[in-house]
């Protein structure tokens, strides 16, 4: 079952150049030169396609799609494919070097991409959305590949469209590619791990922020915005450690419970009712705007881009933000989060467990051999806390927010590669 994500604000900042304001701060505390700064801001290659699908009612619609590789100079390109009615080409050129940075940020051998389609995936068939999938995947075959550009889900896709791009791939190639893609369903070679991955960096991310606050998650409070899969994970696993969950939000609204919520409880009934908490009995509804500034300890928006902007940023009262959605934060809110004193675990690095786990299916796949749970969540969890204590430590060193911290590892990361591969 798809989720659909609350959507963004209207007047949202341009998310490229929310990327690049402070892509520009890191650049200019690491001093980097013309050269490199010219060669890591813009993207590698920008495809956009025309892809034509037969509609169940045999009319023949033309979709828009994209597929922007921002970098390659870690290895090969890595990100999600989404398909969302508001899709655009900045978006997707800043959701690619955002992969760029965040596979940086946990030290794995990838460069950034992302693709995305204009259309709704929730007012079509299977079998067009099957027919939409395929068509894509052949306009693109000769950017996909397993040392090329290896796509992934993200929102409006899942398991199903994976296994359609890998099965389309793989026919033109004339054999099995499983690594041509991450996010597969397990019987195709997808991992162990992978579906609550992003989430359990999310929280992995949370418990080690609040080590550095000194504050006990047993005696701490949260809320999730956006219960899709990545919110629920992280609110499942915060409160296995303690952490009580006033408050969870989704497209059908925002759900509070002076008691906390049974977390358990409310993904059983979200699976159970075509993916939404309509109807939910366990909490009581409030505004959604009022989710995210209400007084708790931990904010975890994990829907879309800009949720926190310059219009609600004054009335936000966590003391840390985890970022499990890509870009939830916009550049003009930063400063005065900053100047509130709230500790920001950023996206670039509380939400790159997806990825990490992306590619420990894209090395399992290349050996034929799976691993366990365990192993798979061991491995993830300690790159995801090593990831944090550098970030962590640079933030100390530079005296500069997480955020900005995490850039600065990310852009030092590629910048010495590209050096000691020669440059151009």
């Amino acid at each position: 079952m798809l989720y659909k994500e609350p959507a963004p604000i209207k007047d949202r900042e341009n998310p490229f150049e929310s990327m690049m304001s402070r892509f520009n701060i890191a650049a200019e505390v690491l001093g980097l030169d013309e050269e490199t700064y010219n060669v890591l801001k813009s993207p590698t290659r920008q495809v956009i396609v025309n892809v034509p699908v037969t509609m169940d009612d045999g009319k023949v619609r033309v979709f828009e799609g994209y597929r922007v590789v921002h970098s390659t100079i870690l290895g090969p390109s890595k990100g999600g494919i989404r398909y969302a009615p508001d899709v655009f080409l900045d978006e997707v050129k800043a959701l690619a070097a955002w992969m760029t940075w965040k596979c940086a940020v946990v030290d794995i051998p990838y460069g950034g991409a992302k693709g995305g389609i204009i259309c709704d995936p929730y007012s079509m068939s299977a079998g067009e959305i099957e027919r939409l999938t395929r068509a894509y995947t052949q306009s693109l075959v000769d950017i996909f590949g397993p040392d090329r550009d290896i796509p992934a889900p993200d929102m409006g896709t899942g398991p199903r469209e994976m296994a359609w791009l890998m099965d389309e791939y793989s026919k033109t190639k004339g054999s099995t590619e499983h690594a041509v893609v991450t996010g597969k369903p397990l019987v195709l070679g997808g991992s162990l791990g992978r579906v609550e991955a992003t989430g359990r960096g999310v929280m992995v991310s949370a418990m080690a922020a609040m080590e550095k606050l000194g504050m006990d998650p047993s005696n701490s409070t949260a809320v999730v915005q956006g219960f899709g899969n990545v919110g629920s994970w992280a609110a499942k696993l915060m409160a296995e450690r303690g952490v009580k969950i006033l408050g969870v939000s989704d497209v059908s609204g925002a759900y509070w419970n002076d008691n906390g919520i049974d977390i358990e409880e409310a993904i059983e009934y979200k699976n159970g009712n075509n993916g939404r908490l309509e109807g939910f009995k366990g909490a009581e509804q409030m505004d959604p705007d009022e989710l995210l500034t209400t007084k708790v300890d931990v904010l975890v928006p994990a829907a879309v881009e800009d949720v926190i902007t310059i219009h609600n940023v004054d009335k936000i009262q966590a003391k840390l933000i985890v970022e499990g959605a890509n870009g939830p934060t916009s550049y003009k809110a930063d400063k005065i989060i900053n100047e509130k004193g709230i500790m920001v675990v950023p996206d670039i690095l509380a939400n790159s467990g997806g990825v990490t786990v992306s590619y420990f299916e894209w090395v399992q796949n290349r050996m034929g051999f799976k691993w366990t749970l365990d192993r798979v969540n061991e491995r993830a969890e300690r790159i995801m806390n090593e990831s944090f204590e550098r970030v962590y430590a640079a933030s100390q060193k530079y005296n500069v927010p997480m955020r900005i911290a995490a850039y600065i590892v990310a852009i030092d990361k590629v910048a010495m590669t590209y050096k000691y591969r020669g440059g151009f």
